[in-house]
């Protein structure tokens, strides 16, 4: 018995590093990725760190695929840190949120020339009313 219980421990632990590589070269593809979308959004990836975050089944032409969700922090103007995430189905990039920028309006001058607002990482809300769903 001591050695069928050797040998499946040792194929459990074959598959441990066997995992641990694949979601190593996963990780790095979602490096990349991450890195590429930030220089195409003119965004700053800091430190350099994609985090695994979620991982899930999605079905896609009928076959069911994992999908993983990498987290890493964005800088827009190289003195703030927001968040990003990107989604990962195989070696392809499958979503993407990045934080928004917001683009304040013009502002006339003293001389007729327009210049622009004062830039501030504030997001102004504004209420969302709904008048068909109301209860009386």
């Amino acid at each position: 018995m001591s050695d069928l219980s050797d040998l499946l421990l040792l194929l459990v632990l074959v598959a441990m590093i066997g995992l641990w590589l694949r979601l190593s070269v996963a990780r790095e593809r979602a490096v990349r990725e991450a890195r590429r979308q930030c220089q195409q959004h003119g965004l700053q990836l800091l430190d350099e760190t994609v985090g695994l975050r979620a991982v899930r089944l999605r079905r896609i032409h009928g076959l069911r695929r994992l999908e993983r969700c990498y987290g890493f922090e964005v800088s827009i103007d190289g003195h703030d840190r927001e968040p990003g995430r990107l989604w990962m189905l195989g070696d392809a990039l499958s979503s993407l949120s990045l934080p928004t920028i917001e683009l304040l309006p013009t502002r006339e001058s003293v001389s007729g020339s327009t210049l622009p607002a004062a830039i501030s990482n504030v997001i102004p809300m504004h209420p969302h009313t709904r008048t068909g769903d109301r209860l009386h």
